[in-house]
């Protein structure tokens, strides 16, 4: 995944929607907005609710929400933005107070979070995903497409013989 940014827009079972493959200089905003814009243009008839994480809040969620009319849920840890602490002279941080930090924070599970990151896990698992072979972006999306083609024929796959056991 040198030089490029794979965008990609998935359900809550983690069937795609929506791809988009950029250079690796295009913001994740601006790649989330030209992929949003044609996820909306392609599928008008779409009404998402969006989960995204810390970095969308501000200007990109108003945008999604006012030039694509799809909800946005900012979904974080409790502890995301924590910078430091002013404590009065002699006072010492809190255990608490230290596992804010990074590099001392506990596993907490993030809403959602982990959906995106399966979707991303599952890609992983094609050998022709993990490098940059392709010259064009379009290439590129569309073994995304194909990789994610094939997991749902697995699932189908799978869920055919379920029932042909229980028949």
């Amino acid at each position: 995944m040198n030089g490029r940014k794979h965008h990609i827009v998935v359900d809550t079972l983690g069937l795609l929607l929506g791809v988009k493959v950029l250079a690796a200089n295009i913001s994740d905003r601006a790649g989330s907005q030209q992929l949003l814009s044609e996820l909306h243009r392609t599928q008008p008839h779409l009404k998402l609710h969006l989960f995204a994480d810390g970095g969308y809040r501000g200007k990109w969620e108003g945008w999604v929400k006012t030039n694509i009319g799809f909800d946005v849920e900012i979904v974080q840890r409790p502890d995301a933005n924590t910078r430091g602490y002013w404590l009065p002279e002699g006072q010492e941080l809190s255990e608490a107070q230290i596992k804010t930090f990074r590099g001392h924070r506990e596993f907490v599970v993030v809403k959602k979070r982990w959906i995106v990151e399966r979707c991303f896990a599952w890609l992983s698992f094609d050998r022709r995903l993990n490098r940059e072979y392709d010259l064009l972006p379009e290439t590129t999306e569309a073994f995304i497409l194909l990789s994610f083609i094939r997991r749902m024929i697995h699932t189908l796959a799978a869920f055919a013989d379920q029932q042909a056991v229980a028949a």
